[in-house]
């Protein structure tokens, strides 16, 4: 697969637009997002999602397409964990409820950039060191035990060392001063709240890339179509947040599928680099098969996840 440039730039001014389009549209005038607006959003970020997969099917072929479905997927439902981290944090800020959408869209662009960023790096190591997916594979399944057997621990934003080190260097302000990102405080200027919780969600989500940028590259090794499923999945995400902002806690067995996906998807990668480098003949996982294993492994932990939290409540409600 062969990505000229100009599809490229089309792609990034596609996504700029559609950034532009979604501050001056949906933020222009900042309020409370409920879940009614946030569903017709999530509708439009997968229906946008679903067009770019067929063109992709249409100009590179139906496998590229079924690799850039596949990846989006996996992005996706790994970024959902983020949502529990945007939660803490947005919490820990106190951002009110009418500037949380403004803080998802600038630090989902920062998160964006800084993913772009390694994406570069990961398809430059991988057009190197066709080796590089033993480490890709061995570090998802090591990635699969901890999200396995890790506790519901809640994240600590202020262990964001870049965070500290900017609100340690430059003067900040105690209150927020509605969107604006700095504000005049005993005559000289200073950061407020909301530039410090942005800067916090974009740098925190780059811990969580760290996982699943490797994971969509043990699908697809072509960089336009990861960074495509790493773009539509965080466009998408924050509509995520609203809707699911409620049901989080319900979502008990997440960590379980994820785990189950990113061990699946380590065990792909390792047999890839071994057909790859050796002469052995070992079993190479199709595109399809990876899609619906992705898919029914959701499928049965949100399933999984709804009866649970039911089953829960039920004996609370018995007088």
């Amino acid at each position: 697969m062969s990505t000229p440039a100009w599809l490229w730039a089309v792609t990034i001014i596609g996504i700029i637009g559609i950034i532009a389009v979604d501050l001056v549209v949906v933020d222009r005038r900042p309020h409370p997002f409920g879940p009614r607006e946030a569903t017709r959003w999530v509708i439009f970020y997968v229906v946008l999602a679903a067009v770019f997969a067929i063109f992709v099917g249409w100009y590179f072929g139906i496998t590229y397409a079924g690799q850039f479905v596949a990846g989006y997927l996996t992005e996706y439902s790994l970024s959902v964990d983020n949502l529990f981290v945007f939660l803490i944090i947005m919490t820990s800020f106190a951002v009110p409820a009418a500037f949380q959408h403004r803080v998802l869209l600038v630090g989902v662009v920062i998160a964006l950039v800084l993913r772009g960023i390694l994406i570069v790096i990961g398809a430059e190591l991988i057009a190197r060191f066709s080796g590089i997916f033993y480490l890709f594979g061995a570090f998802l399944l090591f990635t699969a035990w901890k999200v396995w057997v890790a506790k519901d621990e809640d994240p600590d934003p202020d262990g964001n060392g870049l965070v500290r080190f900017v609100a340690r260097r430059f003067p900040t302000s105690p209150a927020y001063n509605g969107t604006r990102l700095t504000a005049m405080v005993a005559g000289r200027r200073a950061l407020t709240p909301m530039a410090l919780v942005m800067l916090a969600i974009g740098t925190t989500d780059l811990l969580f890339a760290l996982d699943s940028i490797p994971a969509v590259f043990g699908i697809t090794s072509e960089a336009y179509l990861v960074f495509a499923a790493n773009a539509f999945a965080l466009m998408g995400l924050r509509q995520l947040f609203f809707l699911l902002k409620g049901l989080l806690g319900s979502l008990q067995h997440l960590n379980k599928g994820l785990a189950i996906v990113l061990g699946f998807i380590g065990v792909k990668l390792v047999l890839q680099a071994v057909h790859e480098t050796t002469a052995l003949d070992v079993p190479v996982i199709p595109v399809w098969v990876s899609l619906l294993v992705i898919v029914s492994v959701l499928a049965v932990t949100a399933v999984w996840s709804i009866v649970s939290a039911r089953s829960t409540k039920e004996p609370e409600a018995c007088p």
